[in-house]
């Protein structure tokens, strides 16, 4: 019995998924194969005309071409285009341009996190604390570990089940990344722990048949920067703060770091999202009356006025900062405001604020009682 034939989604979504994977291995084409199996295919030029690529000239530059443009003359070699490797003047010209031709990418690649090495790691050497000590769901890390292609150990009660370690694999297999993370307390539910607290993130390097650890700075950069997005990934989207109902259900374990998570500085990702919310705000018909302040996305409804936290989309409300929790539906967007990228958080703030913007017209009680307590 002959394979069943793959259907264009379907390939489509495979080939997404591979180029979102294997930016790390460094992968070129030649010209010719790749406008001949790629751009000019029927099911993957789609996704082609849709990203940013670079080619390579007779002088061995690169130079990157905009989606559905024409490279200059006949280069040799093509790649993916990424930030890493683009000056800060390039990057937010990418993103401008998305905007402005509202070009929805098939992933996040104009808009996409860099994670530069820090001083204090550079003083640590050989680890990374950026991302310890957060408190997230342990079932729904370790599941997202899975959807990322990430291997992991399941903590529990049996001998090492309190010890934590995921890995995965970068740039072709040269590279492994390592983020560890054990129980937050003993608070195991039948079998695991219901909370996992984060720990450090650590690199090897695989010379011949062994791995070797490795210094943080002599991480490959686009490496090092991956694979520290995929463990922010794994913050911003597990962690506690990011629950808008937690402080209301009288949770104390972890109240002060709910508390301390909720409204702290800007994450990478909440960073990008700050980038893109200049430049989609102007063309909203709320535009008036929102405004980017710091860490927050400032809203002016007729009630009072709000602040949209950029990383955990949790609000306070001036002036005495009370707490505002609004359930997510769980629905979908409508689709009538253009994003640049697929972001689940940023489609979230925009919900809120133009729920916000109208609090004359919010009907919903538990929401009111809310907004006329300091009233």
């Amino acid at each position: 019995m002959g394979r069943r034939p793959i259907g264009r989604r379907a390939a489509r979504s495979r080939t997404r998924r591979r180029w979102a994977t294997s930016r790390t291995a460094g992968r070129e084409w030649p010209y010719d194969e790749w406008r001949r199996h790629y751009r000019d295919h029927q099911v993957t030029g789609v996704l082609v005309r849709g990203l940013i690529w670079e080619f390579q000239d007779a002088d061995g530059q690169w130079r990157a071409a905009a989606p559905m443009t024409e490279p200059h003359g006949e280069p040799g070699r093509v790649r993916l285009w990424h930030p890493i490797r683009a000056s800060t003047q390039e990057i937010r010209a990418w993103r401008e341009r998305i905007v402005a031709e509202r070009l929805r990418q098939p992933f996040k690649q104009a808009f996409r996190e860099i994670y530069l090495l820090t001083p204090a790691e550079e003083e640590t050497g050989v680890y990374s604390n950026r991302f310890a000590a957060h408190i997230v769901p342990y079932r729904r890390l370790y599941a997202l570990f899975k959807e990322r292609g990430w291997q992991a150990n399941f903590l529990g009660r049996y001998d090492g089940g309190h010890e934590g370690k995921a890995w995965a694999d970068f740039g072709d297999g040269e590279w492994r990344a390592y983020f560890f993370h054990e129980p937050a307390t003993e608070d195991y539910g039948d079998y695991a722990p219901d909370h996992a607290a984060r720990d450090q993130v650590r690199f090897e390097r695989r010379e011949g048949r062994r791995l070797r650890e490795v210094p943080l700075a002599e991480v490959e950069p686009l490496v090092f920067s991956e694979a520290m997005r995929d463990v922010d990934l794994f913050v911003g989207v597990t962690s506690i703060a990011a629950d808008p109902e937690w402080a209301d259900r009288g949770e104390d374990r972890y109240g002060a770091y709910w508390r301390a998570a909720t409204f702290a500085e800007l994450t990478a990702s909440a960073e990008v999202r700050r980038e893109a919310l200049e430049r989609i705000l102007p063309r909203l018909k709320i535009a008036d009356r929102c405004s980017l302040n710091g860490r927050y996305l400032v809203v002016r409804g007729d009630r009072r006025t709000y602040k949209i936290h950029l990383s955990s989309a949790n609000i306070l409300m001036e002036p005495d900062d009370a707490y505002l929790c609004i359930v997510p539906s769980g629905r979908k967007g409508d689709g009538k405001v253009f994003l640049p990228f697929e972001d689940d958080r940023l489609s979230l703030i925009l919900s809120k604020a133009f729920l916000l913007v109208a609090d004359t017209e919010i009907t919903d009680r538990t929401i009111l009682r809310q907004i006329e307590r300091g009233v």
